[in-house]
């Protein structure tokens, strides 16, 4: 296939050529941009015409060949591999006992709804890094190892990925040993005991933390809860613009029982007869712009119900869901993505990924509880 393209460039450069070079006399063509120069040797007998034609194309020929197999190794091994196991998608089959796709055409992502080999092949060749921040505070920090070497055995593997730590507690961040390509930047952050401000600290957080690094560093991010443990795949699949993901209480019931915030007075409001999905707070994320436009917009909305002394029922959960319903997700993951430890698994549920973690009690310090984290 890559001859037809080189063949131009073949004319080209024969076009070029001075054809009174003298017997063995070297010279330099130069080719179109970004294919460099390439030496031409004319063959030491007298015919010198035909001769160097000959060597002009044997030496592009391998000069060309050597650019383009190095350029495109990486295309040439994932075709390779979606020609022996990326499977045919039908339009005719596929779940039926769930949506996968919302009104607005944003995909639902269920278990059998997408093909991981044809996903990677498509995200891998980017080099993409996905950046993951997680908030730690107080007794929080018992959490992250389950986190931690669990996201190290399903979380987004075989891509770039920086974990960032927020904790008041820097020095309980637990050692777990990172893959290749896997980083963690610890960051301290003031402690609290309401969570109106640790809601408005994270805002503020991650607010700072996309302007100041993260906008030119990577490309993707999540906000992740640190109560939770996977123990399925989480990977390319999960990347859009925008992502949300559905709460595992609520995905079965109709809107007028969500627990939306009703009161007018508060920023969150979302009035009755009005609503999509109820989205679980424990997960956002998508393009490191787009995430930046919710989190400023949701930190607004929390600065405005801080000053006028109302907190929304469910904290940022209920903003992030009050965004969402004038902001659609162009992504919306599954239950799967945000399980709980103590709910029963159901036939819609084919595979638990991300579940949150219920406390040991017997392995934490007694006063957990008594926090008002």
């Amino acid at each position: 296939m890559w001859y037809l393209y080189t063949r131009p460039l073949l004319i080209t450069v024969q076009l070029l050529t001075v054809y009174s070079l003298p017997s063995g006399a070297f010279t330099w063509a130069t080719l179109p941009p970004g294919l460099g120069e390439v030496l031409i040797h004319t063959h030491t007998h007298t015919h010198t015409h035909t001769h160097t034609h000959i060597y002009i194309y044997i030496y592009i020929y391998i000069y060309i060949y050597i650019y383009i197999y190095m350029h495109n190794i990486n295309r040439i091994i994932y075709t390779i591999m979606l020609r022996l196991l990326y499977k045919q998608p039908s339009v005719l089959n596929g779940r039926k006992d769930v949506i996968t796709v919302t009104p607005w055409l944003a995909p639902v992502v269920w278990e059998e709804t997408f093909d991981t080999t044809l996903i990677d092949a498509i995200y891998k060749t980017q080099n993409i890094t996905v950046a993951t921040t997680v908030f730690a505070p107080g007794k929080y920090v018992w959490f992250l190892k389950d986190f931690l070497e669990s996201a190290e055995r399903h979380y987004m593997q075989g891509y770039h990925v920086h974990y960032y730590i927020f904790t008041d507690q820097p020095e309980a961040v637990p050692m777990v040993t990172l893959g290749a390509n896997r980083s963690l930047t610890t960051l301290k952050i003031p402690s609290s005991n309401h969570w109106q401000e640790i809601t408005l600290h994270r805002m503020e957080k991650l607010q700072k933390l996309i302007k100041t690094q993260l906008t030119n560093e990577v490309d993707y991010m999540f906000s992740l809860n640190v109560d939770t443990k996977f123990s399925g795949h989480w990977g390319a699949e999960t990347l859009g613009d925008i992502v949300a993901v559905i709460h595992p209480g609520y995905y079965s019931r109709p809107y007028n029982e969500f627990p939306y915030e009703r009161r007018p007075e508060s920023q969150a409001y979302i009035p009755q007869g009005m609503g999509d999905y109820y989205y679980g707070g424990a997960v956002f994320g998508g393009r490191v712009e787009e995430v930046h436009r919710l989190v400023k917009t949701c930190l607004m909305q929390l600065e405005l119900d801080k000053a006028n002394s109302i907190e929304a029922a469910w904290h940022e959960e209920s903003h992030l869901n009050k965004y969402f319903l004038y902001n659609k997700p162009t992504k919306i993951l599954s239950p799967e993505y945000q399980w709980q430890e103590l709910k029963f698994k159901i036939n819609d549920i084919k595979i638990i990924r991300v579940s949150q973690v219920t406390p040991n009690l017997t392995e934490m310090n007694p006063d957990f509880l008594s926090d008002s984290m």
